[in-house]
């Protein structure tokens, strides 16, 4: 089918070459003219057939609140707005009533994957209307990775963003007990190798993960992970989920550690966050600060992804 893509950055970029190894039509726009295949958004509503699908891929917040407000003047009644993007799942539900009053139709997806997409397919969490879900289902097909699993059409709108922040969340929780682990052993005088202990442990025990297997192929890089700071960012999503779990009174003790250890990373360099940064840059891309700048601006020999 056709599919609209608005931000073609490290994400969206791979998404479109997904869905065009698939067989889709997909016309992409980006405020990059090298990669982008119109000229403004303008252009992309024109090049579609009704109905349309618009895949928003922008950054959350302003540029996606800006982009939607833009379709919502641009396109007609039946096409339909996918947000891929990190948004908060209370500006879906702003977001879904905006363009329902002009009967346009709004589905909300939490991507994950990263830079591994491509290759790998993408996990999908969506929230929508079934009809609207269902309209857009074989680019949700296509995204996905092969076989049962990888897609979920968690509920109504505000549901895909928020399964997708709480799975970050848990993300932020195994990344630190990974680096607690490391820095733990690391510190004890009795093991003297570290990155092959880690290595024995992608077979045959309950903490295998992908997780394990990217901590390993940072490992094997930079065995002493000397050349990155113990400094990691957060993006949005743990502290989301922190604050519902106030708003739902739901302890998340595991979670909550783990957002306040990022923020102590921006003023201790330890060994911990220097695997929380390099498992961020190994299955995001995320950039990581080299150990020899010290402190200042990230490094940016690998951009950021927008999601």
């Amino acid at each position: 089918m056709e599919l609209g893509i608005i931000g073609l950055g490290k994400m969206g970029g791979n998404m479109a070459e997904r869905l065009r190894r698939g067989g889709h039509t997909v016309v992409g726009y980006d405020h990059s003219k090298d990669i982008s295949d119109v000229a403004s958004l303008e252009d992309l509503v024109k090049a579609l057939s009704a109905p349309r699908a618009v895949w928003v891929m922008v950054p959350a917040g302003k540029p996606t609140q800006e982009t939607i407000d833009k379709l919502g003047e641009l396109l007609e009644p039946g096409d339909i707005v996918i947000d891929g993007g990190n948004s908060h799942y209370v500006d879906d539900l702003k977001h879904g009533e905006e363009l329902a009053a002009k009967n346009i139709g709004f589905v909300d997806c939490g991507v994950s994957g990263g830079v591994w997409g491509l290759q790998n397919g993408y996990a999908l969490m969506v929230g929508g209307d079934e009809a609207n879900v269902q309209h857009v289902m074989p680019i949700f097909e296509t995204l996905k990775p092969e076989g049962d699993f990888g897609f979920v059409h968690s509920g109504k709108i505000g549901a895909g963003h928020f399964v997708k922040m709480v799975h970050n969340g848990i993300e932020y929780a195994m990344m630190q007990a990974f680096g607690e682990g490391y820095e733990l052993i690391e510190a004890s005088d009795v093991v003297t190798n570290v990155p092959e202990t880690f290595r024995s442990w992608q077979e045959g025990t309950v903490i295998r993960s992908w997780l394990l297997d990217l901590m390993n192929r940072a490992l094997a890089n930079d065995p002493e992970l000397d050349e990155i700071r113990g400094y990691a960012n957060d993006s949005g999503e743990g502290r989301w989920t922190v604050q519902a779990a106030v708003d739902h009174a739901v302890p998340l003790p595991a979670i909550t550690a783990s957002l306040y250890a990022r923020f102590s990373s921006r003023q201790d360099d330890s060994p911990a966050m220097k695997v929380v940064a390099a498992l961020r840059n190994q299955f995001g891309g995320h950039a990581v600060e080299s150990a020899s700048k010290g402190a200042g601006a990230p490094s940016t020999d690998v951009a950021p992804p927008q999601t």
